[in-house]
């Protein structure tokens, strides 16, 4: 009987992020200076350069601070002056689509929802399910 009530609560913390990062992507999409592409993919731009745009299978560098909406850090590499890496293709979707929209230089601010997250599994302890997620990204070079 324990089990099934653990399972219950962790149905019902699912259920309660959902409803909430749902809530607030419909607040956050009315405000001024947030768009939002066919996908659902929230974004503002901080600081627009021209340049080179990634594509899909490059390699970029990028700072990054990733936050959960209750405000907790997942990630900071602005704090930790150490750029991140990454193959875009290996990122999850709403990076993946951010990413290609920036030019070398530009700062973004992304709102991704569950479903171009992690979604209803989450990452064990540090993402729980259906969480939507806040990045604040500087695409500093294409490798």
């Amino acid at each position: 009987m324990g089990g099934r009530e653990k399972k219950s609560r962790n149905k019902g913390s699912a259920g309660n992020n959902r409803k909430s990062g749902e809530d607030f992507l419909i607040n956050n999409r009315q405000k001024a200076g947030v768009a939002e592409t066919g996908s659902g993919l929230q974004y503002s731009v901080v600081e627009e350069i021209s340049g080179a745009k990634p594509g899909l299978y490059d390699v970029v560098l990028i700072h990054q601070r990733a936050l959960l909406l209750d405000g907790k850090i997942l990630e900071d590499t602005y704090r930790q002056n150490q750029p991140d890496k990454a193959k875009i293709e290996e990122l999850i979707e709403g990076l993946q689509e951010g990413l290609q929209m920036m030019a070398v230089g530009s700062r973004y601010k992304f709102w991704v929802p569950a479903d171009l997250a992690w979604g209803r599994k989450g990452t064990g302890n540090k993402i729980p399910p259906n969480a939507v997620l806040s990045f604040d990204i500087r695409l500093l070079e294409i490798c």
